[in-house]
């Protein structure tokens, strides 16, 4: 049953396929390894930019809230670069200012709470 030349074959497939696996691996970790690369670079030019249009209270009060809350900073941020590429902001922002707009944001994104309480009524009592 043990043919020599079907063995060989075999082995031969087998390296072809585990170098074919290996090169995909290889491409596959490249791939990645750009992604986080210009996933770097973005962050950086967006550190730089924040820089440039924040009071350094200002970005120390964005870094206090960005350990609290990442997603509110981030759209914070967000927002301040917007408002930089438009020109809506024209000099740095100070911490004050930097303030008002987290409560006037504050007040667009609150959230209201309603509890309902249902009360479960018993097969035996009757509303007659």
């Amino acid at each position: 049953m043990d043919d020599p030349e079907l063995d060989a074959i075999r082995q031969r497939r087998m390296q072809e396929l585990m170098a074919q696996r290996g090169l995909g691996n290889q491409q596959s970790a490249e791939h990645q390894q750009a992604q986080e690369e210009q996933k770097r670079e973005a962050d950086e030019r967006r550190q730089m930019i924040l820089s440039q249009i924040l009071s350094s209270q200002a970005r120390e009060r964005i870094a206090r809230i960005a350990l609290v809350k990442p997603d509110k900073a981030r759209g914070v941020e967000d927002f301040l670069l917007r408002g930089a590429q438009t020109g809506q902001i024209s000099e740095k922002v100070s911490e004050e200012r930097l303030i008002a707009l987290l409560e006037q944001i504050n007040e667009q994104t609150k959230k209201s709470t309603k509890v309902t309480i249902q009360r479960r009524r018993s097969v035996l009592d009757d509303d007659d």
